[in-house]
């Protein structure tokens, strides 16, 4: 069978091939994430993530406890100002 037979053969037949090619990828990928590898890598991953969140939520609430600070500190100042004496 010459090169171009075998390829007008796989086109004629190209819905058979695509579907065999569907299962066949269906079939690795499932193999693929199974293995410990995946399963390791995502465990690593998600850890990491976890640690950058909670990072990032003690970040926020020291921004969050200065911020209140500077208010306060602002509203001190200004009862400074309205309940101050008048000076002689």
């Amino acid at each position: 069978m010459r090169q171009d037979e075998f390829f007008d053969k796989c086109y004629e037949n190209r819905h058979v091939l695509i579907f065999a090619a569907g299962v066949a990828t269906a079939l690795i990928g499932k193999k693929v994430l199974e293995s410990k590898a995946v399963k390791d890598a995502a465990t690593r991953g998600m850890a990491s993530v976890m640690a950058v969140r909670k990072d990032a939520e003690e970040c926020f609430q020291d921004m969050k406890e200065n911020a209140e600070d500077i208010v306060v500190d602002a509203h001190k100042e200004d009862r400074k100002k309205i309940y101050a004496e008048p000076e002689e």
